[in-house]
């Protein structure tokens, strides 16, 4: 089976510091994907290399069957990632459902944006906040909204970064059974996180990063029975 997403060896410095080093992730098909690890683990670089806002200094990325190593992000946005960063990027004046018209102007025919509309209010459970100004939400609902209008793109791969910083624990649960209804849907979703009680909330496979290196994959039960993960959460593994 061909993987979605491969990276084959991926390596990042900046300056004399190794951020990650010769890392290798593969995404398949319709899974939820979670990178997580400690703080300083070289997810949230290994993120940016993913999407293009760095470029890698050895290795090569492949997605859906084509190398994009080089390409921009915007190529890779073409070519069907759909990316939402940590802080949200909502446009804060205009209403929560004219921020997903102006995202589904995009890829939506003129006849099918209403209804699109309608769809994801529903399913981002914004219904009550259509005519609010984006900028009056609560910090999950502007969350909620950018993933969505991140949804408007249809892509094959949604990328999402730390997607719960900031929330309380009810919007956390919240977005992670979005992202499960978003993958019944066959959504393949990569998530980079370090709240563990989400992780086992939504991930199918995890790849937890230390150091700039792979530490352990795997199914997320083996993970979260991995002690040395543990270990490292907590900050007692001293070196390798």
């Amino acid at each position: 089976m061909t993987a979605l997403l491969h990276t084959d060896n991926i390596s990042k410095q900046f300056g004399g510091m190794k951020a990650v080093k010769g890392v290798s992730l593969e995404i398949q098909q319709g899974e939820i994907h979670c990178l997580i690890g400690p703080n300083g683990a070289g997810k949230s670089t290994m993120f940016k290399l993913i999407v293009g806002y760095h470029e890698p200094d050895g290795g090569h990325i492949f997605f859906d069957g084509t190398e994009i190593t080089q390409a921009r992000a915007s190529a890779r946005v073409q070519r069907g990632m759909s990316i939402k960063m940590q802080k949200p990027s909502v446009f804060k004046e205009m209403p929560t459902r004219q921020n997903l018209h102006v995202a589904l102007q995009r890829s939506a025919g003129k006849n099918t944006v209403a209804s699109e509309e309608e769809r994801l209010l529903a399913l981002l459970g914004l219904e009550a906040q259509a005519d609010k100004l984006a900028g009056l939400l609560s910090h999950g609902q502007q969350q909620w909204l950018e993933i969505g209008m991140a949804l408007a793109l249809r892509p094959k791969l949604v990328l999402l970064d730390e997607p719960t910083a900031g929330m309380s624990e009810e919007e956390t649960f919240r977005t992670g059974e979005l992202i499960k209804a978003l993958n019944a849907e066959g959504m393949t979703i990569l998530a980079v996180e370090h709240d563990m009680s989400f992780v086992r909330q939504i991930a199918d496979s995890v790849t937890v990063m230390h150091l700039g290196e792979v530490f352990a994959r795997g199914h997320i039960n083996d993970i979260v029975a991995d002690e040395r993960v543990g270990e490292i959460y907590l900050g007692k593994s001293h070196g390798h």
